[in-house]
């Protein structure tokens, strides 16, 4: 299959049925339901239908308190998780048990207020840190904090910068009140802490020439007791607090074996939300309600068999050509060909009406990721990787269950290609044998069909070559879907032109006539892309097209060469790294830099490799026919993000 047909859905039923009707949807997986705005834009369609209601906002709520409880033991009680595991499974009923749910949210809240309380003791313990700290430079003051003074003196405790002169700062007191004693406390960086006792009838004057040196007083809050006793009562005060968090956190491993239920939990959770929101997309009128969708032809047969078992009435239609963009788009593949969504997705899903192009581009990007490549060992780390990753693991996720499929697949083609050319981890095995032996590695080469450092030229012509039996793909894909849209003209004077002016060369080359040939070539051009045109443009426009389609086409074929340039960098490369290792002369230094300098050439051509060949798909194939703009098909179904279901 390729491209899944869909078909418009339109259901009237009982309100009562609403939830056992959905709880149907999600089970069957197939339906994506749409807002059916026309309905109430119509004139009696607002007076008789409204939008239902739904719990959405409390279902999210869930979601994120299990989300954050999560969050909370993966930070007080982290576990260690193995590399490789493989995702418990479970029947859609257990994962819909809603006593289940309800208890993993229970132990949630548990977590979760555990978690508060301790930030609110971080909070607190953040607030006596500082109280602490605004403390310590009076400590040195014997006499209370609430003293202000007696019958005859007051008591000034403040702070004037550090750079004050406070010989001259005691001689100007002394002068302006004679009756002041000034003792500094302590000093740091930016203050001098002072305790003043001035006599009363001259605090005034001792204030005036106290402002003069930049004097402020100390903001202590409304304390009692000393300096001292403070900061000793607010260092009780903190062991109890972490006394406090300890037995919080320690509360909190003890609930560590509950990390599973609250992920299964958040999954159950992720079905609620998934419901909720559905029902917001229905209509009701309080004794029925109304949807409108798109559901998928394959699973049409049992969508009917789930809505047999309710009151309802339904229709089914095909989309016409003017509502496609609208469609939803699902790639349905083999098993070989269904990794390469991975591509597709990236760029854009095909627009619904349109070429799947994944059966296209799966041979091609398969073959050139291996040319590039092009090495045994690569591939065997590539395909063994790929192999153990899905026994181990079976990754399900919207990009890995792609690309891991895909890693074995390029490894396959990786290993081929490095038989062709002799290639394990570059010069490997001849490095190490002339080691052993003292032979000549050249002498010794594993056997080859080519080698690419000798052979650049043929490899050249067989890149060249590649490109174009992928770009002639595209050009009669293309034909294919404007005859197939009844644009045959349009084919036989676009892409038929240009197949007749190749073929027009290619007989004028094999009589020996390429000058004729070239001339008739570019006849026929002229004639095709004129077609359509009138007056003036027909000469801009074949002009233009000629132009452009031969710069076109030159350009695109010569991206293809590409190929033969990353081959020949992998493998100078790998035996670059090898000569380094093999002229130390001893074995254990030459296996240490080989091999890792070919896990650095590896690094870089796995990832290089797919970039020039994503390229080269997207850019060279995908401009000859591909139309996207497609919209995924998002439908009501069961969506787990850390178990299984069993069909």
């Amino acid at each position: 299959m390729a491209i899944v047909k869909m078909k418009r859905l339109r259901l009237i039923a009982l309100a009562q049925d609403r939830d056992a009707l959905l709880s149907s949807l999600l089970h069957v997986g197939c339906v994506e339901l749409r807002e059916p705005e026309g309905e109430l834009a119509e004139e009696n369609g607002a007076a008789l239908l409204h939008h239902d209601s739904s719990r959405l906002a409390d279902a999210k709520g869930d979601l994120t308190q299990l989300q954050h409880a999560i969050e909370v033991l993966d930070k007080y009680a982290p576990r260690k998780k193995p590399l490789l595991s493989l995702r418990p499974t479970m029947k859609e009923a257990e994962l819909l048990d809603e006593a289940a749910r309800r208890a993993a949210l229970e132990k949630a809240d548990a977590i979760n207020g555990r978690a508060r309380t301790i930030g609110q003791l971080n909070a607190r313990e953040t607030r006596i840190h500082a109280d602490r700290l605004s403390l310590q430079p009076w400590e040195n003051c014997d006499i209370p904090l609430e003293t202000k003074g007696t019958s005859k003196t007051d008591v000034l405790l403040g702070a004037v910068p550090a750079t004050a002169d406070f010989s001259a700062l005691t001689g100007a007191l002394d002068e302006a009140a004679g009756a002041a004693e000034v003792r500094e406390l302590s000093c740091d960086r930016e203050q001098r802490y002072l305790e003043i006792l001035v006599h009363k009838d001259c605090r005034q004057e001792a204030l005036d020439t106290l402002r003069s040196f930049g004097f402020s007083f100390a903001q202590l809050k409304d304390l009692t007791g000393t300096a001292k006793d403070n900061i000793a009562r607010l260092g009780r005060e903190l062991d109890e607090i972490s006394d406090q968090r300890n037995q919080e956190i320690e509360a909190i491993r003890q609930m560590s074996a509950c990390a599973d239920e609250l992920k299964l939990g958040l999954d159950r959770v992720e079905q609620v939300v998934a419901t909720e929101s559905a029902k917001e997309r229905l209509l009701t009128g309080g004794a029925i309600l109304y949807l409108e969708g798109w559901a998928s032809v394959p699973e049409i047969p049992e969508l009917e068999k789930a809505l047999a078992k309710f009151d309802c009435a339904w229709e089914l239609e095909e989309p016409v050509e003017e509502e496609y963009p609208q469609v939803p788009v699902q790639l349905r593949n083999s098993k070989l060909v269904r990794p390469l969504n991975m591509v597709t997705e990236m760029y854009s899903l095909p627009a619904y009406g349109g070429v799947d192009p994944n059966p296209l581009i799966a041979p091609f990007f398969i073959v050139f990721y291996g040319m590039m490549m092009a090495d045994m060992g690569y591939g065997l780390i590539m395909m063994l990787a790929s192999a153990v990753i899905m026994k181990k693991s079976k990754p399900n996720g919207a990009t890995m269950r792609y690309m891991i499929p895909l890693l074995g697949l390029c490894g396959i083609s990786t290993f081929i290609w490095g038989a062709l050319t002799g290639g394990f981890f570059g010069d490997l095995i001849p490095q190490i044998r002339g080691l052993l032996t003292g032979v000549d590695p050249a002498s010794v080469s594993l056997w080859k069909l080519f080698d690419p450092l000798e052979d650049a030229i043929p490899v050249l012509i067989g890149s060249l070559v590649l490109g174009v039996i992928q770009v002639v793909t595209g050009m009669i894909v293309s034909m294919y879907m404007k005859i197939k849209r009844g644009n045959a003209m349009d084919a036989l004077c676009g892409e038929g032109a240009w197949f007749l002016a190749f073929a027009v060369i290619g007989i004028g080359f094999a009589m020996g006539k390429l000058t004729w040939g070239l001339i008739g070539a570019l006849v026929v051009l002229a004639i095709g892309n004129a077609y359509g045109k009138k007056g003036f443009g027909i000469i801009t426009g074949v002009f233009g097209a000629l132009y452009n389609g031969i710069t076109g086409y030159f350009s695109d074929i010569l991206s293809y060469s590409r190929l033969m340039a990353l081959m020949l960098a992998g493998a100078v490369v790998a035996q670059v790294f090898n000569q380094l290792g093999a002229m130390t002369g001893n074995i254990v230094t030459f296996i240490i830099i080989a091999l890792l300098g070919n896990a650095i050439n590896f690094a870089l051509n796995i990832l290089g490799c797919y970039v020039h060949d994503m390229r080269l798909q997207c850019l060279e194939f995908f401009g000859r026919f591909y139309e996207d703009g497609g919209k995924p098909f998002r439908p009501l179904n069961i969506n787990t993000k850390y178990v299984d279901i069993e069909k």
